[in-house]
Formats: C-alpha cells, sequence, structure tokens
C-alpha cells in the first residue's frame, strides 16, 4: 500500500459541529494532502487557487449561515464532482477531447442539493471518457501501477487517498461499485430514479443511477438521506440478523477463482457469527442479459452523443466510437424489449428473495482486484445485473488480497434503499 489517510465523512461533520476542527483547518488538510499526492494519483482535475478559491466559498457560506445552530449538516465539507455532472463555476469536459462550451448546462440537482446542505466543490474528479471506458490517467492509491477502476476513477481514488470524505459517481453498469471494490471505500448506487440525474451527461438513460463514495457507512447514509428522493429516516431499528441469498449459478462463476476464495471465506466468517445464508440459482440466464443489457446501453448512448458525433467524431477515442457505431444498429424492438427486460428482472429477484426467505443478496463487487495498468477499469460482470433491475447496493470493504482490496456488494429489494442501509447495520 503506497498512500491511504482516513478522512471518514461522519467523523469530520461531528469534529465540526462540536468545535473540534474547523472548516478552513479541514481545507487546509485536505489541500496540503491533494497538492502532495495529487501529482501522482490525479484523482482531481487541476486547478489553480484551488485552496483560495474554497476559503472564499467558505466565508460566503459563514455569511449564509452566520449562527452556529443554523447550519446544515454539510457546513463545510468539500465534496469531490465527478466531471460529467455541471457545477456551477466548472466546465465540463467529460474526460473528452470535445469543445467544452457544447456540453455545458445547469447545475446538476444533486450537486444543488449537496450546496443547499452546506458542501463546498472541493473540485472535479476525473472520468473515463464520457462515462465508458477510455481511461483517464487515475491510478489506484493502493498501488500506483494498478487501476482505479471506472468510470467515475477520480472520485473512487480520490477518497481512498483521502483527499476529501464524500465525492460523487454515476453508474451505468459498474461505475460505483467496481471502483468503490478496487479502492477499498463504500460505494453506494441507489434504487434506479431515487437520486435525480437532472444536470449530467447522461450515457444510458434507462440505467443511469447517481451514487457516491464514502469511507465510512454512516456518512454514507446520511448522504442518502439527504440525495434520495422521500428518505424514510423513521424505520424501527432491525435486530435480527439478516437472511443473506447468494446468487449461484453462471453469473458468480463469472468471478476469477482469487475472488470466490476470499468471498467465500468472508461467507464462512459470516456462518461463523450465526448468520443465515442461502446459495440460490439466480440470473441463469446471465448470458442474454449481458448481451441485451449491452446493446440497450449501445443503443442510447449513440443516441446521446448523435449531434456531437456527427460534427466531432474525430474527437471522441475509439472505444467510444465503436459503441456509437454498434448503438446506430440495434433495431427499435431490440431496444424496446430490453428496456421492458429491467421490469422483469426486478420482478424475478423480488420474487425469489419472497420464495428463499432473503433478506439481502451478497456477492463479490468485482470479478477480479484492481488489475494491474492503467489501460482498462476492469470487468463490471458482476454489478451489471444489479444495475439493470435497478435495486440498490452497497459494496464494502471486506479484505485485502495481498496489497489489494476487495469488497463485498449487498443488494436489497427495489425501493428499499432505507432497509438496506438498516440490515448492513447488522453484517458489518
Amino acid at each position: 500500500m503506497k498512500f491511504i489517510s482516513e478522512c471518514s465523512l461522519s467523523k469530520i461533520i461531528s469534529q465540526i459541529q462540536n468545535k473540534e476542527l474547523s472548516p478552513e483547518k479541514l481545507i487546509d488538510e485536505l489541500c496540503d494532502k491533494l497538492e502532495k499526492w495529487d501529482s501522482m494519483i490525479k484523482a482531481f482535475l487541476p486547478e489553480t487557487n484551488r485552496r483560495e478559491r474554497l476559503q472564499q466559498d467558505l466565508k460566503k457560506l459563514y455569511h449564509k449561515f452566520p449562527e452556529p445552530q443554523d447550519r446544515p449538516i454539510l457546513f463545510g465539507i468539500p465534496v469531490g464532482v465527478k466531471d460529467i455532472f455541471h457545477v456551477d463555476g466548472f466546465e465540463t469536459k467529460a474526460g473528452s477531447r470535445l469543445p467544452s462550451e457544447i456540453l455545458q448546462s445547469k447545475e446538476a440537482e444533486v450537486v444543488s442539493r449537496l450546496k443547499q446542505a452546506g458542501a463546498l466543490i472541493m473540485g472535479k474528479t476525473v472520468t473515463t471518457e464520457f462515462a465508458y471506458f477510455y481511461p483517464g490517467a487515475t491510478c489506484n492509491p493502493h498501488n500506483f501501477d494498478h487501476t482505479p477502476g471506472g468510470s467515475s476513477s477520480g472520485s473512487a481514488a480520490a477518497i481512498a487517498a483521502g483527499f476529501c470524505p464524500l465525492t460523487l459517481g454515476t453508474q451505468t453498469i459498474g461505475s460505483i461499485s467496481r471502483p468503490a471494490a478496487f479502492c477499498g471505500i463504500t460505494g453506494f448506487k441507489p434504487s434506479f430514479g431515487r437520486i435525480s440525474t437532472y444536470g449530467v451527461i447522461p450515457f444510458s438513460h434507462s440505467v443511469d443511477h447517481i451514487g457516491f463514495f464514502t469511507q465510512d457507512m454512516e456518512g454514507s447514509e446520511i448522504i442518502a438521506s439527504i440525495l434520495c428522493d422521500n428518505w424514510n429516516n423513521d424505520l424501527p431499528k432491525i435486530e435480527e440478523k439478516p437472511v443473506l441469498g447468494i446468487p449461484e449459478g453462471k453469473y458468480l462463476s463469472q468471478a476469477s477463482s482469487e475472488i470466490l476464495s476470499a468471498f467465500f471465506e468472508t461467507v464462512e466468517k459470516l456462518k461463523q457469527k450465526g448468520f443465515t445464508i442461502k446459495s440460490v440459482p439466480a440470473f441463469n440466464n446471465i448470458d442474454k442479459i449481458n448481451d441485451k443489457y449491452k446493446l440497450m446501453n449501445a443503443a442510447e448512448f449513440s443516441e446521446v452523443h448523435k449531434n456531437w458525433f456527427k460534427k466531432y467524431k474525430s474527437d471522441y477515442h475509439q472505444a467510444s466510437i465503436d459503441l456509437i457505431e454498434k448503438g446506430k444498429s440495434v433495431p427499435k424492438e431490440v431496444l424496446n424489449n430490453a428496456i421492458k427486460g429491467r421490469i422483469q428482472l426486478r420482478e424475478e429477484l423480488e420474487q425469489l428473495q419472497k420464495e428463499n426467505r432473503i433478506d439481502l443478496w451478497i456477492s463479490p463487487s468485482a470479478v477480479t482486484t484492481a488489475p494491474c495498468g492503467l489501460d482498462s477499469t476492469g470487468d463490471s460482470a458482476m454489478n451489471l445485473p444489479w444495475t439493470y433491475a435497478g435495486v440498490p447496493t452497497i459494496s464494502i470493504l471486506f479484505g485485502l488480497s495481498g496489497e489489494l482490496p476487495y469488497g463485498i456488494q449487498f443488494a436489497a429489494n427495489y425501493y428499499q434503499d432505507e432497509t438496506l442501509f438498516k440490515l448492513i447495520k447488522r453484517v458489518v
């Protein structure tokens, strides 16, 4: 492990509220780390005078909330924002070579909500080109020779490196869960539609999810309550251990032997702690699910980029060009069938949970630990069906394989995001 630094969101919130840490000092500490290490990690897009700009933003925040008792929960907390979110005062490049002026739009609703809760914008984090496969320069803080995952590469690496306590990301296949696993942090992807995508450059309208990264579960739950529509904070405390389900079969066999060994070792430890764990055949048609999903993504990505692509094709990297060209040839009926398949898969998962009395699904967050090299962001096969179904997932660090982290992802029923957090507290 070359570099990692503690930066717990819930702890920092508590320290600021109890006047054990000032926002001014927090900004200085984070900027010191960023200036020392980010030339190697490359989690954030470069910005001159970041520290001075943040301190000026903080002064405006003090003016807006002069009385300590009136300050919102995220008062003075710097947040990293994936560079496909529009943020007032920042250009959006989306990891691309396209002219930034054609990409600009109104500020993302999720960013505005964080600002209203008192957050400051630490800066834009590196993303793969338009949140697809062509990677940026970000490396994994655990080992600089390895990928941090993607497409939310910079957002995940920034949390692992302790550059800020919260970052925003997106997931269309596995762009939160996989980087969270590779970087050894917590990554939350809510139910589809639970957090507004307004003001975010889309990838695939039918499955784009807004999510975020933290180092701590408690911090993630705080942010979920702020960003998720109609969040219910009044669920009763869950006393019983949840029954966990492993989706057995061809889906799980996509993971490497190294990951499966670590996963089942963790499963055995949970059994020893008294958890009931059931192996249930699921995703039996995973090859068809994967194919259908990828065609839908290609078709919708192609539609998003239709006008830009006509004029700026030469500015796209080949991976994006290939996906756009593939998407053009997807028949309308194939696309419509794939969109309908989201609900069908969601209902199948709910039925399996009812029949087998399962509270949560558990599976590896990625097929491997973070691969060596920065020319790829890894395989999203472990994440794809959960994203397709639109159910909420959380990826959590469960150990190290050598010097690299591996994670387990937990999935609950659609729109049971609050229950997901409550149940996981009984597990970790």
